[in-house]
Order: C-alpha cells, then sequence, then structure tokens
C-alpha cells in the first residue's frame, strides 16, 4: 500500500505534472487548446488563481493559487481529470493520460515566486525549443493569456508557514521578461 499524500496547506503552489509514459501529447494543436479550455474552465470556476503555466510536450508546469475551499490536490485533481475526461470525448475512447501523482512546492516569497515564474517562462527556452519564452504559444509568457496577480492574501500566509515545501530549487539564468 502506497502511502497518501497529505493535504497540503492553504498557498501558492508550483506544480508539475507528466503525461502517461511521458508521451509527448502537447504537440497536437487541438489536444494543447483542450488543455487550455480544461484550465481556464476551473479558472473561471473560482477554483484557482493561474499565475503562470507552460505546456511542454510531455509534462505541465502551473503556478497557482487554490481557492480557500479547494485544495491544491483538488485542484489538480479537476484540472487532470477534468481534461482526461475531454480528450476521452473528443478521441472517441478512453486511454491514460497522466502520469500518477504530480510534485509540488510551496511558494514562500516574492523572490520563490518569481524564481518558479522565470522557470516556468524559460522551460521552453531551455529545451531549444524557441529563443524567447514569449515566442512559445503553449506558455503564459506568450502575450494574450489573462492571468491572476499573486494575491496579498497569499502573500501574508506564505509567511505564516515559510518553512514548508521543498527545499530544493534549480537556478536559472536571467532572462529578459
Amino acid at each position: 500500500m502506497k502511502p497518501g499524500r497529505l493535504i497540503s496547506p492553504p498557498g501558492t503552489y508550483f506544480v508539475t505534472f507528466s503525461t502517461w509514459q511521458r508521451r509527448r501529447l502537447f504537440v497536437v494543436e487541438s489536444y494543447v487548446r483542450l488543455f487550455l479550455k480544461t484550465l481556464y474552465r476551473y479558472r473561471r470556476d473560482g477554483r484557482y488563481e493561474l499565475h503562470a503555466f507552460v505546456l511542454m510536450p510531455e509534462h505541465v508546469h502551473l503556478l497557482l493559487t487554490p481557492a480557500p475551499n479547494v485544495t491544491l490536490e483538488k485542484a489538480i485533481q479537476l484540472i487532470k481529470g477534468g481534461y482526461s475526461h475531454a480528450l476521452g470525448t473528443e478521441i472517441g475512447r478512453k486511454r491514460e493520460v497522466w502520469q500518477r501523482g504530480f510534485t509540488d512546492h510551496r511558494i514562500r516569497n516574492d523572490q520563490d515566486f518569481m524564481h518558479h515564474q522565470n522557470y516556468i517562462y524559460q522551460n521552453p527556452v531551455e529545451r531549444r525549443i524557441v529563443a524567447d519564452p514569449r515566442e512559445y504559444r503553449y506558455c503564459s509568457a506568450f502575450p494574450g493569456f489573462k492571468l491572476d496577480s499573486w494575491p496579498s492574501a497569499a502573500k501574508a500566509g506564505m509567511l505564516v508557514g515559510a518553512s514548508i515545501g521543498t527545499s530544493g530549487t534549480r537556478a536559472l539564468p536571467s532572462p529578459d521578461v
């Protein structure tokens, strides 16, 4: 029996999850549009605030703040489950879409927020898909995506539990974003 995930405390999170067997799902434009539609539907429904995202061919990074009545686990379940259901309806069959689980890092302060936002924006640059993150259409750095600013309530909450979260972060070059 696998140990269960503890319920994450309120706050803003950097989240990563991968496609089933790291399949390059997000090279198909209609699959990308469907994912974005799902992501933004739950944002419109007030389930979370969305601060940044990138859809890489075989994984997703998000920077989000779940609503006060929504756990991080529920927010990710809505996104992954909602997308799986929509994709199954679109392609006419059921198949595995996601690897089990996700990784998360609770944002501790402004610097941590900016670091993870930069990580998201630089992901397609690091993979040499584009030279500038604003060129990658599947990233919130691309002009035109509606995003939520980091809420002051979330900032205040970060100061209370600053020791919660993962300890390691990867250094990234400073882009002019």
